[in-house]
């Protein structure tokens, strides 16, 4: 993503009100939300889509957001893309489960808005920062054309 492009999230949440909700307080810090209800418009919008953020319900209709997401990150260009769950589960092992699916973040609805932009901002840095460990792990040098507020926030 460079700095001239919004991050593209896609929000999969089977609830209509939740998804709106999500979306909503995302767009308002200026992100490009795209929502999925299901498992086929999630599938078809991880094909079409550039995305920086995958942000998933762990319960879906029919298939568990876990398993898509494993499924998701199977495919070209998604390998790498952060993702984040969320879910009103009080399971124990939870939170686990969502790291051993891939999940950056794990955040139990209700969630607060300000929690949910904090955590969005983070796993958005993600793929930055870990590129930027191994540019100096391999002697590449960081760019420094430009200040850290201007360089690119996620990468694929």
């Amino acid at each position: 993503m460079t700095a001239n492009r919004q991050a593209v999230i896609l929000i999969i949440d089977p609830d209509p009100l939740t998804m709106t909700a999500v979306a909503a307080v995302l767009d308002m810090q200026g992100y490009e939300c795209h929502c999925a209800r299901d498992t086929t418009a999630a599938r078809k919008a991880a094909s079409e889509l550039p995305l920086d953020l995958i942000l998933c319900d762990v319960n879906l209709n029919g298939l568990s957001g876990l398993e898509l997401c494993r499924e998701l990150r199977t495919m070209p260009g998604l390998e790498d893309v952060p993702l984040m769950f969320v879910s009103s589960s009080q399971l124990p092992d939870i939170v686990r489960r969502t790291h051993d699916a891939g999940g950056a973040y794990y955040l139990r609805k209700p969630f607060d808005p300000d929690v949910l932009i904090e955590l969005v901002n983070k796993a958005l840095w993600m793929p930055h920062l870990v590129n930027s460990r191994l540019r100096r792990a391999s002697g590449i040098p960081e760019p420094a054309s430009r200040p850290w507020f201007e360089q690119d926030t996620a990468c694929r």
